[in-house]
């Protein structure tokens, strides 16, 4: 009988472990994509709403790069500034069949907050329904935000309703208003539902 050279089977632990790694990464298969970076050609576009609508300065944007989606920019508090936001159109509207969103990031330690924005206006613009999530800096991992952590909210003010609207969600987006002025990344692989 022919045994493996040590090496192979070294190898072949290698592969073993990276496929983990790879299969650990993806959303499960109970789980609805709605953004995978991996071919960001196909992926729609990203846009940036920064404090500038106000008289702030802060930057903020979207990349692609290595797989993922990289919002990034800095921070600042200047002229009563103090957020920075991308936001994207989504194809899919109705998120009424799944129980809450759940993303794969690698932040820098701060705290960013996921948005959902449906049909709702308050003043004549649209409510964005929030849900803050920390980030480990320079650490990948993956955040589940029921829908019920959503809160209504307009211009940084929280609102006492209306509830979310699952069946009509028009847009995504992530912000940044931490009140720490400085540079900021974050880093994300896919967007789910589950």
């Amino acid at each position: 009988m022919k045994f493996p050279h040590p090496i192979s089977t070294l190898q072949a632990s290698s592969l073993f472990i990276l496929f983990l790694s790879f299969a650990q990464a993806s959303p499960d298969s109970s789980m609805k994509t709605l953004r995978d970076f991996s071919t960001p050609e196909k992926t729609p576009a990203w846009i940036a709403e920064n404090d500038g609508v106000m008289g702030g300065i802060s930057k903020g944007g979207a990349s692609f790069k290595e797989d993922s989606l990289y919002f990034s920019g800095d921070l600042s508090l200047e002229n009563n500034g103090g957020f920075a936001q991308i936001y994207s159109p989504t194809e899919l509207t109705d998120f009424s069949d799944y129980s809450g969103v759940r993303l794969r990031v690698k932040g820098d330690g701060r705290t960013y907050q996921f948005r959902i924005a449906t049909e709702d206006r308050f003043r004549g613009s649209r409510i964005a329904y929030r849900s803050d999530f920390p980030t480990e800096d320079g650490e990948w991992t993956e955040v589940t935000l029921p829908f019920e952590s959503f809160v209504p909210s307009y211009r940084g003010r929280i609102l006492s309703g209306p509830e979310l609207d699952l069946k009509s969600v028009q847009q995504i987006a992530f912000l940044l208003a931490d009140g720490n002025p400085g540079d900021f990344g974050l880093q994300v692989e896919w967007i789910a539902l589950q």
